[in-house]
């Protein structure tokens, strides 16, 4: 999705939660955070990756919760997770906080599912499968 956004000209910016968090939580320190964050502001698609497979501190969901409020209804947001929102709790230790970052997620927006099945799973299968000398 990322991808086709920018190749139409789009503004867009991917980046993984932990590593998203991390930049976050340095900017606070550095007292660059406004900074940080309207860099965020300004893309047009912010693809957030594996979102879910680590619990954040408090510091770093808040943190997280500033940028999604930044962009909130100004720009998109594509987020990937592995997660139902109802596991979000488990990343998000704060109910209210996990409520509110689910409500801005998700009014408005389009929620895909894409299934369970890995992809890169599927990709080594079907390269094992298709190997030019027979051998599987």
């Amino acid at each position: 999705m990322g991808a086709a956004a920018a190749m139409t000209g789009y503004r867009v910016r991917y980046v993984m939660a932990a590593k998203l968090v991390n930049e976050l939580v340095e900017a606070a320190d550095d007292k660059q955070l406004t900074k940080t964050i309207a860099r965020y502001g300004r893309v047009d698609l912010l693809c957030i990756d594996e979102l879910g497979y680590m619990e954040l501190d408090r510091r770093g969901a808040e943190l997280l919760f500033q940028v999604l409020t930044e962009r909130e209804e100004k720009a998109s947001v594509a987020i990937a997770s592995n997660e139902a929102f109802s596991g979000w709790t488990k990343t998000f230790t704060d109910p209210r906080l996990c409520a509110a970052i689910v409500d801005r997620l998700t009014f408005g927006g389009n929620i895909i599912q894409s299934g369970t099945d890995s992809y890169r799973l599927a990709r080594t299968r079907t390269q094992i499968i298709q190997q030019p000398d027979g051998r599987s």
